[in-house]
């Protein structure tokens, strides 16, 4: 069974994009229509760039709860809306029906509303991959709270600088988690966190680990004795109900931070209809999802990929979504597979640098898997390089499922540009075409539009979708400055893109991963595309730093699989690898071998370290306490060439 706003070939989804180009307002009026409301909008767009400011769905009343959660009981109160695989395979699965989910959505509300929440409070939530996160985010929604959801991974640093920026009040968390063969201390790393905060009042501690943990008379609170109070005053006569607070279209409904260049978070805030209407309509066409298929997205729900597309797409699109505790590699890298035979899951949903981590290990964990219920793979959050497509496409996919290469940001709330699962065509390195009420252009350092095919530049989107940045946190300057400053009322992703001959879309990385040798300019995502294609190469980061003669020579940092003998000779191996690829113009000027490579939790390479080591510039290199491995920027500068 398909949706109303389903799009099911190629002609459907031209039509779809030159209406939503044509009378953008027409378009996702129709799309939103197929929602439930409190009360219509009174006009479905009003817009300035400049400012920015920027209202979908104008005057509308809502919550978005009921349209994730209520809406669909009567039809569908017995269908899973989430399973849960625990970190550890012989632990139990959990599978969380739509009617269970509405209970313990409402009863967690309560909770909130008992412990002084109000609409407008800012709770902040750091748990593991634990149903009770999807409660809490989904608690806070309903309530009218504006959760912000952190990562179980940052330190306490981190969170407190996110706790001052948002002011936050409350904090959900649990006593540990769970990832791969690790206990993390989450509550204790909280308490370091609140060390001279003045806000928080209330911390509320999920029992996960049952590791001991310090719980402060009058502010920390146990989750499961706070449930079960609210459970008998959510549910009265076998029934159980707690009211969803009405909220305006263009209330905010989470703040989520991400790395600003300068180290300094930012807060970007996400409203509640537009982001709502987006990340349904998103999901359902590029996934292509059908009503009895099992989605499987392995992000975290403290990125953004789990917020849009574990949570708020899938659910409000009544789907069954997979929520995985643990990490691919544990206890060994065939853990995906296992899980998708489990499950007999439809789509994954991945991140090439999760494939790439698994194709070293071999095609040894993926035989003896079926992996035959699968129709559609994606990945998210870099562009894929051609060795990972194939093996993706050839050995998870046998060859018959669609890849949907999927662009987008924290800032664009849901998928911008990527095909469509089987209805517009894949190209492997390619997101693609855009989707529809997407309108991209490239433009040249000047702002001025570059016209035609075959053609790069700095990719900007000249009309709002939906799901935009609104502003952010308590500084809606910054917004301006970051997104909508560097030319005139457009919004500036940041990436540099070409566009081929068909206009697809092919990102090349941000713009300022772009080197310029001896005039040329080139984008590190290709060079790093050309360096990983060498056999012995299992990762790489690129960046530039100042040559005498060439203005920028290009910095290769390379993980090999281990160096026989002459390091040279390997070192003009990859040279050779990357003449033959790219040019001789893009051959790196040095190669050094690492370890690791310094990744934010979320994959992300943090070149600004990379670059400055490569610079000499070794004195300053910012907080590095939010990596995933701190320990490897030392090593990396120690071996500096």
């Amino acid at each position: 069974m398909s949706y109303p706003y389903q799009i099911k070939n190629a002609e459907e989804y031209k039509a779809a994009y030159k209406k939503s180009t044509e009378d953008p307002e027409g378009f996702w009026g129709e799309v939103a229509s197929h929602f439930q409301w409190r009360k219509p909008w009174d006009k479905v767009l009003d817009w300035n760039f400049s400012e920015p400011k920027i209202e979908w769905f104008k005057g509308a009343k809502l919550n978005i709860t009921e349209n994730c959660i209520d809406r669909h009981l009567a039809t569908m109160g017995d269908k899973p809306a989430i399973i849960w695989e625990p970190n550890n395979p012989e632990e139990r699965t959990r599978v969380v029906t739509y009617n269970r989910l509405h209970k313990r959505v409402c009863q967690f509300a309560q909770v909130l509303t008992n412990l002084g929440v109000k609409k407008g409070d800012r709770v902040c939530i750091y748990m593991g991959m634990v149903p009770e996160l999807a409660y809490a985010v989904l608690g806070c929604a309903r309530v009218g709270a504006i959760h912000s959801v952190i990562f179980g991974g940052f330190s306490a640093q981190s969170i407190a600088d996110r706790l001052y920026d948002a002011n936050a009040e409350y904090i959900v968390t649990c006593d540990g988690a769970y990832r791969g063969n690790k206990d993390i201390p989450l509550k204790s790393v909280i308490d370091d966190a609140l060390i001279g905060n003045r806000t928080v009042k209330k911390v509320i501690v999920y029992t996960r680990t049952r590791t001991p943990v310090s719980m402060l008379k009058g502010r920390d609170v146990w989750w499961e004795d706070e449930m079960e109070h609210a459970e008998q005053q959510v549910e009265k006569d076998g029934k159980v109900s707690f009211p969803a607070t009405e909220m305006d279209a263009e209330d905010p409904l989470f703040i989520l931070y991400t790395s600003g260049s300068t180290g300094k978070p930012k807060g970007v805030v996400h409203s509640c209809a537009g982001y709502m209407v987006y990340t349904a309509y998103t999901f359902v066409n590029v996934f292509q999802y059908q009503k009895e298929d099992i989605h499987f997205c392995t992000a975290d729900i403290g990125w953004i990929t789990g917020h849009s597309y574990i949570l708020y797409g899938p659910l409000s699109a009544g789907a069954t979504s997979v929520m995985f505790e643990g990490i691919p590699t544990w206890p060994d890298a065939g853990r995906f597979w296992d899980i998708i035979d489990k499950y007999k899951v439809n789509i994954l949903y991945t991140a090439p640098t999760a494939i790439r981590s698994l194709m070293g290990f071999g095609l040894g964990h993926v035989h003896g898997h079926k992996l035959d219920s699968l129709k559609v793979l994606g990945t998210v959050g870099e562009p894929i390089n051609q060795e990972a497509w194939h093996w993706y496409h050839e050995n998870i996919g046998k060859g018959k499922c669609p890849i949907v290469d999927t662009w987008w940001q924290t800032e664009t709330g849901g998928i911008l540009i990527s095909n469509m699962a089987g209805v517009t065509p894949d190209k492997p390195t390619y997101a693609t075409l855009p989707l529809p009420g997407v309108d991209p252009i490239l433009v040249d350092e000047n702002g001025k539009i570059i016209e035609g095919n075959n053609v790069s530049g700095n990719l900007c989107i000249r009309h709002p979708w939906p799901s935009v940045i609104r502003t952010t946190y308590g500084d809606h300057e910054r917004c301006r400055l970051n997104y909508f400053s560097a030319y005139p009322n457009l919004y500036f992703t940041g990436d540099g893109a070409s566009r081929d001959e068909n206009g697809n879309y092919r990102i090349t990385g941000r713009v300022d991963d772009v080197l310029n040798v001896s005039g040329h300019r080139i984008g590190t995502a290709e060079v790093e595309n050309a360096i990983n294609m060498h056999a012995g190469v299992v990762e790489s980061a690129v960046v530039g730093y100042p040559h005498d003669i060439k203005g920028q020579g290009v910095y290769a940092y390379v993980i090999y699989d281990h160096v026989h003998g002459d390091e040279n000779l390997t070192r003009q191996d990859i040279l050779q690898t990357v003449t033959r690829v790219i040019g001789p113009i893009a051959k790196p000027d040095k190669i050094q071998f690492v370890k690791g490579l310094p990744k934010t939790r979320s994959g992300k390479i943090m070149r600004r370290i990379l670059r400055k080591i490569a610079e000499g510039d070794t004195g300053n290199l910012g907080d590095t306490t939010t990596l995933l491995d701190p320990g490897v920027v030392e090593e990396i500068r120690s071996g500096k060439l």
